[in-house]
């Protein structure tokens, strides 16, 4: 009895573990002996009441905002689950990298390692994909947390934004530089890999189309050498479920309505770096249209006249593009009615025996429908009046499908918003009511803009301008602008009112100075004359109809026309007074100087109805104006132009279009006789073509002009007889001098088809094209022609005077004996010869390539254009270039 009352005061002494440890390590034979009855046993080891609760580790973290993310409390019991729970808890910040909790019977230590404060985050090897384009996607930023998930996450958001561009083979490591105070950097080291391309696209199973037609049919493009500008070989997996659509697309157009890709494959090559994609097809027996019925159900629209107006036939293959295309245009004739949620049911019942396709068009029953009203959305600097009056539609009316495209064309027109804005339609409050919904989206109108560049013909170019196209958000244009080159310096403040007193009347002015010098292109640039014009402006318009509007100007000018009197100028009479030499400065040159003012009154009708003035692709626009010189001024004179062109939006993204004009200038004054060389109509006013509106033709290159032959320019040649000939070399323009005289008529005309490119052209800004051009200038007096005394030896040994004549082809210029009586070779003493050309209605036409340039230096075009047809004198050129740059 004594030992058991001593076992059992030493284990109620040492506490409940001890206890536990006790009954554990009994023996049958000591329990055997224990008093009865025995006393209820002391909690568990690890079912302890917590006494406290200790956070070792925290650097930033107060200890009481750590004990606040867990459930552990003091005065609960202590378990295993509970600090399990615990642990996910504190993990479950992103707070922490390490957390242990320790219990020292009811003492609870937590031990915390906090994770970094992320200091910056780094890009390294990043060339394709700029700094800004890649740290927007990623989560991580400074004065964040730093965790290893999001560094994962980041990782495959930045490789995925790498596969966006084609680059399948990049990798990306984050690295961590660790820093003072807890805090890292974190650094993703990026090798971005070549452009993943389109090694080969096979296809498997077609029979009735070639490789090469169904591949031109599909968005991606096998890699080629000459894709070098394009993207189109490039590897993205949303274009490969672009092209499944497009061969299917390709196949229904054909008629082949069973068609369907049965599988598309890519695999990348054994080395990484590219792809073979490979699609299997069925592609299915050939159908043609059956019976072609429409039946409706509005009371508008009779199923048999539209059914006669269907393109499609019962025989013709069938087309689903063509079954698009007609119920568009059956919605469209509804909603010219009011009907603007025209529901048109094509209705398909197939005969696979006959092989043929039934097509019903529904036009189901529904309601008319009226304008609820017009909202404009997105504008903050534009007035919403002046968005409000280009719609067609106004609240109350009736809908009308093509007035809203019509109002979405003006929208567009202005200039003032984002491209190929489209006016949503939305449903009403009502069944018969809709919401037009116009969603802008502001670009910059103010333009402050100096540039420099040279140019091919002006050599050095120097403009300064700056234009507020949206002047206080009221549509209204205020402009200054200065230009300076070596022909030509200007400066001219304008102003244009679109609405006045918000009416449908458009009122501007004009003040202008412009400074003309007038060079001899093709011999070394030495100014000829010079043209010092000061004048404005005022016009008034107004639209007579949606297409229609006639604008009335009145012009008032001042030109003084002068020469260097030093190279120019002479005492021809011998009476001490210089007066204009026609022999040093032609004839023509002094005829056109002095000071004269025009005043003139004119109007222009024009008609527009292209879908964009800035950049068309579809519509026409006519235009015929008239100025009336003559009320006040020294000239007289009517003046009329007549401009038209068509734009057609071919397909694929070409674009085609056809632009023509001419003009003519009526004299109203008795100025001299044909016989005194002297043209009503003065230099000035004469129409120019060439460069740059007529490519392939240097500035005023085309048309009636004075060449100044020198000794230089001929070619001498003994013909057959024996008599000398004498030939002009008009391919060295340095040999002779060249004036344009321009003409009192004029036409101009150009065929051109611009070219559309991928998407890596695109972004580089190229648009190129092919144009043909066709013009002349014509229909002036001759003038005087100068030519100094030359003389050769006659027969007798006496001097005579001889002079140039040309032939049809104008390439004979005189002959005579090679050699006098005495044997002596005859060579004339010759000054200069002048030559009167190009004065001829007959065409000249051009032909070539020109490319635009959006360059990262500025707007470049460069154009190649080929002389296919000219006239003897004409200056050609074959390729011109502008370039400049902005600062």
């Amino acid at each position: 009895m004594v030992l058991a009352s001593t076992l059992l005061a030493t284990t109620i002494l040492a506490g409940v573990p001890s206890a536990a440890h006790a009954q554990d390590s009994a023996t049958p034979a000591e329990e055997a002996v224990q008093p009865t009855p025995v006393p209820a046993p002391a909690p568990a080891a690890g079912r302890e009441i917590i006494r406290s609760i200790t956070v070792n580790g925290s650097q930033r973290l107060e200890p009481d905002t750590i004990r606040s993310y867990m459930k552990l409390r003091v005065g609960q019991r202590y378990s295993q689950q509970a600090a399990d729970q615990a642990l996910k808890d504190l993990f479950a910040t992103e707070l922490f990298g390490d957390v242990s909790i320790r219990n020292n019977q009811g003492a609870v230590v937590i031990t915390v390692q906090e994770n970094p404060v992320i200091n910056r985050v780094i890009l390294e090897g990043n060339k394709r994909l700029k700094d800004e384009k890649i740290l927007p996607e990623i989560r991580l930023s400074p004065r964040q947390i730093f965790t290893r998930t999001k560094v994962r996450a980041d990782v495959a958001r930045i490789i995925e934004l790498y596969k966006r561009q084609g680059r399948f083979a990049a990798t990306v490591e984050p690295k961590m530089v660790q820093q003072d105070q807890n805090r890292v950097d974190v650094v993703f080291e990026i090798n971005e890999g070549p452009r993943s391309k389109v090694q080969q696209i096979n296809i498997i199973g077609n029979e009735i189309f070639s490789d090469g037609q169904l591949r031109s049919e599909m968005v991606t493009k096998q890699s080629r050498f000459f894709r070098f500008f394009s993207s189109a070989d490039t590897y993205d997996p949303d274009k490969l479920a672009f092209d499944q659509q497009k061969l299917r697309q390709f196949y229904l157009t054909e008629g082949y309505a069973d068609f369907r890709v049965v599988s598309a494959v890519a695999e990348l090559t054994p080395d990484k770096r590219d792809f073979i994609i490979t699609y299997v097809v069925e592609e299915g027996e050939r159908y043609n249209f059956g019976d072609v019925t429409v039946e409706s159900e509005l009371r508008e629209f009779d199923g048999e006249t539209l059914q006669n107006r269907l393109r499609m036939k019962s025989g013709d293959p069938y087309n689903a593009k063509l079954v698009e295309d007609t119920v568009e245009q059956i919605s469209e004739t509804a909603g010219l009615f009011g009907y603007a949620f025209a529901d048109v049911r094509p209705q398909f019942r197939r005969d696979k025996e006959s092989l043929t396709m039934n097509i019903n068009f529904l036009l189901a029953d529904t309601d008319r429908v009226y304008i609820e009203r017009v909202d404009i959305n997105g504008n903050t600097l534009t007035q919403d009046k002046v968005v409000r009056r280009e719609f067609r539609l106004t609240e109350g009316d009736a809908f009308n499908s093509f007035q809203v495209r019509r109002s979405a064309n003006r929208i567009n027109s202005l200039g003032f918003f984002q491209e190929n804005l489209e006016v949503d339609q939305k449903e009403g409050s009502q069944a018969d009511r809709i919401i037009l919904e116009a969603n802008v989206q502001e670009r910059p109108t103010g333009e402050l803009q100096l540039s420099a560049g040279i140019s091919s013909i002006e050599n050095f170019i120097l403009q300064a301008s700056i234009r507020q196209r949206n002047f206080r958000g009221k549509g209204q244009t205020l402009g200054l602008a200065v230009d300076y080159s070596q022909f030509r310096n200007s400066v001219q403040l304008s102003f244009t009112e679109p609405y006045l007193f918000d009416r449908n009347i458009s009122v501007g002015a004009d003040i202008f100075r412009r400074d003309l010098n007038s060079f001899n292109f093709n011999n070394q640039n030495n100014t000829l004359f010079e043209q010092l014009t000061t004048g404005g402006t005022i016009r008034v318009g107004a639209p007579l109809n949606e297409f229609l509007s006639l604008l009335l100007n009145y012009r008032l000018a001042v030109d003084e026309v002068s020469v260097d009197e030093s190279q120019f100028f002479s005492d021809i009479d011998g009476d001490g007074d210089t007066e204009c030499n026609p022999v040093q400065a032609g004839f023509f040159l002094c005829d056109a100087l002095g000071s004269r003012t025009t005043s003139s009154i004119g109007y222009s009708l024009i008609y527009d109805d292209r879908n964009n003035r800035i950049r068309p692709t579809r519509g026409q626009n006519f235009t015929i104006s008239q100025d009336f010189a003559g009320l006040g001024g020294s000239v007289r004179f009517l003046r009329t132009r007549i401009n038209a062109g068509k734009f057609w939006n071919v397909g694929g993204g070409f674009i085609f279009s056809l632009q023509a004009e001419g003009g003519h200038i009526q004299p109203f004054e008795n100025r001299g006789s044909e016989a005194d060389g002297i043209d009503d109509v003065r230099l000035i006013d004469r129409f120019f073509l060439g460069q740059p509106q007529f490519r392939g033709f240097d500035i005023r290159g085309v048309g009636p002009r004075v060449i100044r032959v020198f000794p230089s320019g001929l070619d001498r040649s003994i013909a057959d007889d024996g008599s000398v000939v004498l030939t002009p070399n008009l391919t060295n323009r340095r040999n002779f001098q060249d004036d344009a005289l321009g003409g009192r008529s004029y036409y101009f005309a150009r065929a051109e088809l611009e070219i559309p490119l991928g998407s890596g052209a695109q972004e580089l800004g190229l648009r190129p094209s092919l144009f043909v051009d066709v013009g002349s200038v014509f229909d002036v007096v001759q003038p005087i022609l100068q030519s100094p005394q030359r003389t050769i030896q006659s027969d007798t040994g006496e001097l005579q005077p001889v002079y140039l004549t040309v032939n049809d082809e104008g390439n004979i210029i005189e002959t005579f004996d090679a050699v006098d009586a005495n044997g002596n070779p005859n060579t004339p003493d010759l000054a200069f010869q002048e030559l009167f050309l190009g004065d001829s209605i007959s065409p000249r036409i051009t032909a070539g390539i020109g490319v635009n340039w959006n360059s990262p230096f500025g707007p470049f075009r460069i154009d190649f254009a080929y002389d296919v047809r000219s006239q003897v004198g004409d200056d050609t050129r074959l390729i011109t270039f502008n370039v400049g740059t902005q600062f």
